[in-house]
């Protein structure tokens, strides 16, 4: 069979009839014309004349737009569409303020992205303009020594990351003096990936900048590029500190979009407490992508796991193997871990299209630049709208008609958005949640800018108003000094090392092969109970591996590599306390709550099982010390008259149960993944002495989730409801109740419970 063009690439994914049940919705979205307008007249002749020769003859409205404000001293975030060209909003008043002639002194812009790749992208594009008074250089962990020096001294485009400016520049910034005195731009790339604590890690570090910026006699105005999201000026405002104004209307052009809703069908396999199991997102993407490159459809298929991306692409070849042998070169998986020049291949090959099937995790969202692409399947809900469309934004560029496909794993949230389409399609994308005020946050980064310049009392309106409270108690914990012109770092060791940014918590734990010595790769410390226990089966790169021990106190894991027929998942045992209430609000005898809580959760146990059916093959205790975590949460509790309106029911089995489908539904009003927050439910909990549903934020001091759950309590939890209530199982399955983080073997667990709980929580919700 060679290469075949179907009218539609999605008549294409039809042809088999078998296939057109598992669509659950179609949406058309229309050709929409661009908005063109005049280049402003402040931007050099030389800039205009080059990016013409780049293809860029005349600008949209938008990019425009924020131009505008920044030259003007304005900070703004510039919120539009995957391939809207927001980079050039912010290169028009950058490269006007290099070729500055009536400064005194050129000025500078610092360029800050989420990952390397994305900022050699961005170089690569910048060096293509070849403008002789444009000197751009990265600046990340890859540079050599002898070539910072040079960055330093000489570059005025520097592009580098969150966590070099943390730990390199900013504490090193008298080395960058000449540099942050003319600063006049700071351009956030991707602002739409700070959120959580990630994100609040990052906004105090910007406040940290502009603290630095400031001792220099700089006042940088901030570009912010993200994609589209909820309250975009509020957002930019809390991560920068500074007022930002917005420019959301889009004024690129955009071709007609097919993007269909498909449901994978149920198998003949059962799994646990006998439910029906689908076939797998990652098995129906694969077909799909095979489908499409045998029509020669160019397509990228989004996958949300390395070992996704790679199985993908894997099953994909072979099933064009033996249909269309010579198409099978042809497909190809990207992700992050392989070499640059391996991505930046696959990239041009990709552009030329060579490759026709690209299998790949969010490494191609963020920002690298491939376009002209016929159609995107999107592998699993990526975890918010804005990733979404960030994503199926791919294909269609240039104006051409495109094809997007979502295919549902079986999981809560999945099985409710291609059941609702109206939750994708007629609903703002999410706005983004961070707290820079956490104080497991913003305690290390008082200590951080303390080290770069003493701080003073006039710092707390910078860093916010929680810096007043925390610092006697970084004086008390040794590690601030107070004298009367302000708070110093006096310890030898970097303050830097206090803050991970990252989020990832202690000293990762390495994994080592026993018998070679080889480093595989690394857990977070916050994972490693529950990843590389004793016993554990650990997978790289399509090998699989088995934990022999774990040292905590060294941080090693060490594996054998064996070929074990079982999957392992740990069990742990949870409790919760409330510390202390901060906002409540009545549903008539219900009450809701919002506030901060210690979680004490210990890993005792794992189970063996079958990885197609979930067969318990057997359970083997551990021990592991217990883990103490104080966050924040929202939760829920019954009265005793409305527990007893229920009648007999399984009370623990139905909080349970609403507990898991509570969180696997709250990413829909949060910008979080489901592995971001976690739960506890009890009949009765000790602190309430009722019925009590608690869900709370997975990181240190709070990352915002548990907070926007309190906020959209109602609309969440009807949407929890509305899901169990959809899914067409009996007594409960992965794509309604049953967790695949469940401590507790998803034991006990009562679907109908959770529906009457619900409804009677829900009675009076406002």
């Amino acid at each position: 069979m060679g290469v075949q063009r179907s009218s539609s690439p999605l008549e294409r994914l039809l042809a088999d009839p078998g296939r057109r049940g598992r669509i659950t919705h179609v949406e058309r979205v229309p050709a929409r014309p661009g908005r063109h307008a005049d280049w402003p007249a402040w931007v050099p002749e030389i800039v205009v004349g080059r990016l013409a020769a780049a293809g860029v003859e005349t600008p949209w409205e938008h990019q425009v737009a924020a131009a505008e404000h920044a030259r003007a001293g304005r900070s703004v975030i510039l919120a539009t569409g995957t391939a809207s060209g927001k980079s050039l909003g912010y290169l028009l008043p950058a490269l006007a303020a290099i070729h500055d002639e009536s400064a005194r002194a050129e000025g500078t812009v610092l360029y800050l992205s989420p990952t390397k790749a994305l900022a050699a992208d961005q170089l690569r594009a910048l060096r293509a303009l070849r403008l002789t008074r444009l000197r751009a250089a990265t600046y990340d962990g890859d540079t050599p020594r002898d070539e910072r020096t040079w960055v330093r001294q000489h570059a005025n485009y520097v592009l580098t990351n969150p966590d070099m400016l943390h730990r390199s520049l900013l504490p090193g910034h008298a080395r960058w003096g000449g540099f942050l005195r003319r600063l006049r731009y700071v351009v956030v790339d991707e602002a739409h990936g700070y959120r959580g604590v990630f994100g609040s890690h990052v906004a105090q570090i910007l406040r940290r900048l502009r603290r630095v910026c400031a001792r220099y006699g700089a006042e940088p105005t901030f570009v912010l590029a993200s994609a589209t999201t909820a309250e975009p000026a509020a957002a930019a405002t809390r991560l920068t500190g500074l007022p930002v104004v917005a420019v959301a209307d889009d004024a690129s052009p955009r071709g007609e979009a097919t993007f269909a809703l498909w449901e994978p069908p149920l198998t003949e396999l059962r799994g646990e407490r006998g439910a029906p199991i689908r076939r797998t997102a990652t098995a129906e993407a694969a077909a799909l992508l095979a489908d499409l490159v045998a029509a020669d459809v160019q397509t990228l298929a989004f996958v949300r796991s390395r070992r996704g991306a790679e199985s993908v692409a894997l099953s994909a070849k072979r099933a064009l193997e033996e249909v269309a042998p010579e198409l099978a070169a042809r497909v190809a998986a990207y992700r992050a871990g392989y070499l640059a020049e391996d991505r930046r291949a696959l990239e041009a090959d990709l552009r030329s299209r060579a490759i026709t099937g690209l299998a790949s995790t969010n490494a191609l969202e963020l920002g690298v630049d491939v376009s002209g692409l016929d159609a995107v399947v999107v592998c699993g809900w990526p975890g918010t709208r804005a990733s979404l469309w960030q994503q199926a934004g791919r294909a269609g560029r240039a104006g051409q008609p495109a094809l997007a496909v979502l295919v549902a794993r079986d999981d809560p949230l999945d099985t409710f958005l291609v059941h609702h389409p109206e939750a994708i399609f007629g609903t703002p994308v999410e706005a983004t949640v961070l707290d820079p005020d956490n104080p497991y946050v913003l305690g290390p980064h008082l200590c951080a800018a303390a080290a770069e310049l003493p701080l003073t009392e006039a710092d707390a309106e910078l860093f916010g108003p929680a810096t007043t409270a925390l610092l006697p108690d970084l004086v008390r914990r040794g590690l601030l000094r107070h004298r009367p012109t302000g708070w110093f770092w006096t310890r030898r060791e970097r303050a830097t090392d206090l803050a991970d940014i990252r989020g990832a918590g202690g000293a990762p734990v390495q994994v080592v092969e026993a018998g070679t010595g080889r480093l595989l790769g690394t857990v977070d410390e916050a994972s490693a109970h529950t990843t590389v226990h004793e016993g554990a089966v650990y997978l790289h790169q399509g090998e699989s591996f088995v934990v022999r021990a774990l040292d905590l106190d060294d941080s090693v894991a060490l594996v054998d590599h064996t070929e074990p027929d079982y999957t392992t998942t740990a069990r742990d045992v949870t409790d919760i306390r409330i510390v202390e209430r901060l906002r409540t609000t009545g549903w008539g005898a219900a009450t809701l709550c919002f506030g901060t809580v210690e979680v004490t959760r210990q890993v005792v146990a794992y189970q063996m099982r079958r990885p197609q059916t979930g067969e318990m093959l057997g359970e083997k205790p551990l021990d592991l010390p217990p883990r103490t975590l104080r966050t924040r949460a929202v939760w829920w509790t019954l009265s005793p008259e409305q527990v007893e309106s229920l009648g007999d029911m399984d009370l623990a089995g139905a909080a349970h149960a609403a507990e898991h489908a509570s969180i696997g539904l709250l990413p829909l009003f949060a910008t979080c993944d489901r592995w971001d927050i976690g739960g506890v439910s009890t009949a009765v909990h000790p602190d309430t002495g009722l019925l009590t549903v608690f869900v709370y934020d997975g990181h240190e001091g709070g990352a915002g989730f548990a907070e926007r759950g309190y906020d959209d309590a109602a609309a969440w939890l009807h949407a929890t409801r509305d899901a169990i209530a959809a899914c067409e199982c009996l007594t409960g399955c992965p794509s309604c109740i049953q967790s695949p983080k469940c401590g507790n073997a998803n034991e006990p667990l009562d679907k109908l419970g959770a529906l009457d709980l619900l409804a009677e929580l829900l009675r009076r919700a406002t």
